[in-house]
């Protein structure tokens, strides 16, 4: 491809990019074909991206986000088609370009980066051989593309490439996967970089770095942006523009900051009262849900598309579809298909806020015990220790928020509390006072019945073979008391308490949505009546929607049945909504414990203070953890930790030798709150409370 492109190629110059809109997209609309039927998925949707402008994509699972990224791209599928609108790509329409002038423009103009960097990238390939391939792909040699090669994954901020490049895949953690990916989408220099959700499944430090990246190089190289995302808070920091999707219709439109502060849709509104806002936490009250969900494909409504589900409808809605409404606000137009779109901010509440008024049973006590707790795996010559010396009391009714970065420790804690995992010698368990055998392998029944868990991917956790019913009557059926009525009544109940719609319970698992599946998983893990469930990431799937209601489920059957819950989560307001306390994990070390309020508010150790301030907030910026905070290199292998302090290769307030040469000490910081750091807490408080105040 070295020399001018033949004459049926178009030129994808500098000139042309400055003088058109990186993506224009008029009047699109596309169906799937299914069962013979075509069903309608986008629909006469508008929207354009300026050149060097960040747009955000928003709405639930279904609405149709990757469907538009992909017929961007002119990658459907082939049960898929564009069934009328134009596409154009810095004025070239994409509709009209032959195969050669198309694979031109996937090379040199526009790039994409999918949600699960594992599955972008061939397991049997080095890293150098795929990033170069994107090179040579625009036209370089083999030798300039390994030289760029270097250079590529430097910008992407890859400390050591040298060494990246003769990894493979499965040798890198997920966020430097992602961030090599970034790099093959970048290696053309691209008018137009589609991210369809990059950072979801990432922890709090990797998803800002990757963040940051993308920012600065949107800034470097004047890159548009389309950005496609079920997280607001990302969309909220990241983009100048977002738009709505809501059943394959934009149902709003304008700046960022205009719509995220006076929305004026009701679906606009209702997503964003599905947050747990930076220091809300569930005793404050229940998080407001969307009811419903969304029409299936193709479904065909003579009014606003959105009736069914939205409190301020009425005859009009349900007999004429909302035109798009353009009203002016602060930074620019906003456009809203709503009749009513003035009073859209006023939405009453779908879900009461009030928790429910029932007490529940009294809770004294501890459920459960952890002293001492060790693991230590043999990896090939090497004994790497996820897991050090970790004890904790877990009390009745409360939920202990697990967090850290991925490969702190988090789920093999988890998995050694349920006895999945056998800990080193010296470990003791207790639940309810009693000793608790260490393997699950040995505990009675009652003790097994009494630990369970809720798995971030409900599909990998229920067999799809089997129906709703029988899932539950399974876990139910090893119950000696139920038989027959009292069974069925218990199966009922179950249903009930999940909120689980008693039509379902004859369905299969494939034929129910991700928030339906995860309220089996819930119904599952209930039946023996646990006294404490381990939630591995149950939401970080989920729509916020759906998020929302899995939430206020949660609590209200903690409220109810005095369940205590281990949650583990890298969405910190998430942990912060549900937790009662908070341990913070690095190296499979508790470097902090204490009341959730005490955590997020400080004195805190300086690893939780940079994962908070990599919290991402609507409007950008901080979450009121003051200025982001940036951990230098990775995660040190924890088959040789470093020495002294764990943390100290990486801490930004690291005091010198006495951090590298002696283990810190446990710190009281007041009510049960304890810091590991030579730093004195009265001495984080105040460098903390400097920080934060420097920042605004």
């Amino acid at each position: 491809m070295n020399g001018p492109p033949p004459a049926a190629f178009p030129t994808f110059d500098v000139g042309k990019r400055d003088r058109a809109d990186a993506l224009t997209i008029v009047g699109l609309t596309v169906a799937y074909r299914m069962r013979g039927r075509e069903r309608g998925v986008l629909q006469d949707v508008t929207l354009r991206v300026r050149r060097g402008e960040a747009y955000g994509l928003v709405g639930e699972s279904g609405c149709g986000k990757s469907t538009a990224a992909l017929a961007v791209l002119r990658y459907l599928p082939r049960n898929g088609r564009v069934k009328a609108g134009r596409i154009s790509i810095g004025g070239h329409d994409v509709a009209s370009l032959s195969a050669d002038a198309l694979r031109e423009l996937r090379a040199n103009a526009v790039s994409m980066v999918y949600q699960d960097p594992g599955r972008a990238l061939n397991p049997s390939l080095t890293i150098a051989r795929q990033v170069s391939e994107a090179f040579e792909a625009s036209g370089a040699s083999a030798a300039d593309a390994l030289t760029r090669t270097v250079d590529i994954l430097r910008r992407v901020r890859i400390a050591s490439p040298e060494r990246v490049m003769e990894s493979y895949p499965h040798q890198l953690s997920g966020g430097m996967q992602q961030r090599v990916v970034i790099a093959m989408a970048l290696a053309c220099n691209p008018e137009l970089l589609i991210l369809d959700e990059p950072t979801t499944g990432l922890d709090a430090t990797v998803e800002a770095e990757v963040l940051d990246l993308i920012a600065q190089l949107r800034e470097e190289l004047g890159t548009a942006v389309l950005f496609i995302s079920h997280n607001l808070a990302v969309i909220g920091r990241m983009c100048d523009r977002v738009g709505v999707l809501y059943a394959g219709k934009l149902v709003e439109e304008g700046a960022t900051r205009d719509v995220f502060a006076r929305p004026r849709h009701p679906y606009t509104v209702g997503l964003l009262r599905c947050l747990p806002t930076a220091g809300r936490s569930k005793d404050a009250g229940r998080l407001d849900t969307i009811p419903g969900s969304l029409p299936l494909p193709g479904t065909v409504t003579q009014g606003c598309i959105y009736a069914d589900r939205c409190k301020l409808a009425d005859e009009r809605c349900l007999r004429d579809a909302p035109p798009p409404y353009r009203v002016a606000a602060a930074n620019g137009d906003q456009m809203a298909r709503c009749h009513y779109h003035e009073r859209a901010i006023d939405l009453p509440r779908a879900t009461p806020e009030a928790a429910s008024e029932s007490a529940g049973p009294e809770r004294t006590g501890v459920a459960l015990r952890a002293r001492n707790v060790s693991k230590t795996f043999r990896v090939g010559n090497e004994h790497v220790r996820a897991v050090h010396d970790v004890s904790l009391d877990l009390a009745e009714g409360e939920t202990l928020g697990l967090v850290g970065e991925s490969g702190s420790g988090k789920t093999t804690l988890a998995k050694l509390l349920l006895g999945l995992l056998s800990p080193d010698e010296g470990a003791t368990l207790e639940l309810d006072g009693a000793a608790l055998p260490a393997r699950v392998t040995r505990r009675n029944d009652a003790q097994v019945k009494s630990l369970q868990i809720v798995f971030q991917n409900p599909d990998s956790a229920l067999n799809r073979a089997h129906s709703v019913r029988r899932l539950i009557s399974r876990s139910l059926a090893k119950l000696a008391s139920l038989r027959g009525a009292a069974k069925e009544a218990r199966l009922q109940s179950l249903a009930e308490s999940v909120r689980l719609p008693e039509r379902y319970l004859g369905s299969r698992t494939r034929q129910l949505s991700g928030g339906l599946k995860q309220r089996v998983a819930i119904a599952r893990a209930f039946a023996g009546d646990p006294r404490v469930v381990v939630c591995d990431e149950p939401t970080s799937a989920l729509d916020v929607s759906v998020q929302a209601a899995i939430l206020n489920l949660l609590a209200d059957l903690q409220r109810e049945r005095g369940v205590s819950y281990v949650f583990i989560s890298h969405d910190l307001h998430v942990v912060r909504y549900l937790s009662d306390r908070i341990a913070v994990l690095y190296l499979g070390r508790i470097m902090e414990i204490g009341r959730a309020a005490d955590v997020f508010g400080g004195p805190q150790h300086p690893y939780t203070e940079a994962l908070l301030s990599s919290v991402p907030a609507m409007a950008g910026g901080g979450d009121g953890h003051g200025k982001r905070i940036r951990l230098s290199g990775e995660l040190p292998s924890a088959a040789n930790p470093p020495s002294g302090c764990v943390f100290n290769t990486r801490c930004p307030r690291k005091l010198g030798a006495i951090c590298e040469e002696q283990a810190p000490p446990d710190a009281d910081a007041g009510d049960g709150h304890r810091i590991r750091c030579h730093i004195p807490v009265e001495e984080l408080r105040v460098l903390q409370t400097v920080a934060k105040a420097g920042a605004t």
